[in-house]
């Protein structure tokens, strides 16, 4: 399945060109000519990665971005901003609305797809931490968890017969067997969607297992959930 990009820019000839080059390079784009458009289909389409001018009517790239890093669920997806506006004022308003790369107004479309390419495999990499992570120390065997109502599992689970399993940290948080399932298949990179494809779930219903996981484990984002879920031994068990 290839990857989704969304392009937001109330030029149509911009926005045409950038369609059909990253389209050429194997991606799936879909394009909005303001913030306030673009941010309903963040919400329908959940892209990988956001392109957006800044300059637009009804809802500038500034706005929208913001309202985009309000929602938990995309709190770590990748955003160029587009911009004739190279001051280092602007350039600061930016990073701190969530943007990870500017491209000054003209720009090479080469140049663009390079970036592109960078960031998606910067974020891919957070999906493959839990492979690069070392061996678990082997634990002593722990008396069975027992199971708590509504199907919500104890996190401290008996470790197998073999002694071959890590044990969870007794300092995680308690995760229902839907967050653990959620959550194994986000470490591996899969967006919602492709999430709730595997489980058979809407992405509203997985973006609220996200949520649950971010408050639970106090993370703001995916990386910091990743992160907190390898040091408690919450995967790859």
């Amino acid at each position: 399945m290839p990857l989704t990009i969304l392009v937001a820019d109330d030029d149509f000839a911009t926005r045409l060109s950038i369609n059909d080059y990253l389209e050429i390079l194997g991606y799936s784009v879909i394009a909005a000519e303001n913030g306030k458009e673009a941010l309903g289909l963040v919400e329908e389409f959940q892209p990988h990665l956001i392109v957006t001018d800044i300059t637009m009517p009804e809802m500038d790239g500034y706005e929208f971005v913001r309202r985009v890093r309000t929602r938990p669920a995309f709190r770590l997806l990748p955003v160029i901003f587009l911009t004739e506006r190279t001051s280092t004022e602007e350039r600061i308003r930016g990073y701190q609305m969530g943007c990870d790369n500017f491209l000054a107004k003209p720009f090479e479309l080469s140049e663009l797809g390079v970036v592109i390419r960078s960031l998606l495999d910067r974020y891919a990499l957070i999906a493959q931490a839990s492979s690069r992570s070392p061996e678990p120390a082997m634990m002593p065997k722990e008396a069975p968890s027992r199971v708590k109502d509504k199907g919500e599992l104890d996190v401290l689970t008996q470790n197998s017969e073999n002694g071959d399993r890590q044990s969870p940290d007794p300092n995680s948080p308690t995760l229902t067997q839907r967050e653990r399932e959620v959550l194994d298949l986000l470490t591996e990179g899969l967006s919602n969607i492709q999430i709730g494809s595997r489980l058979h779930l809407s992405p509203r219903t997985i973006e609220k297992h996200v949520s649950s996981l971010f408050r639970k484990t106090l993370s703001n984002n995916r990386a910091e959930l990743v992160r907190f879920a390898m040091e408690h031994h919450l995967i790859g068990n």
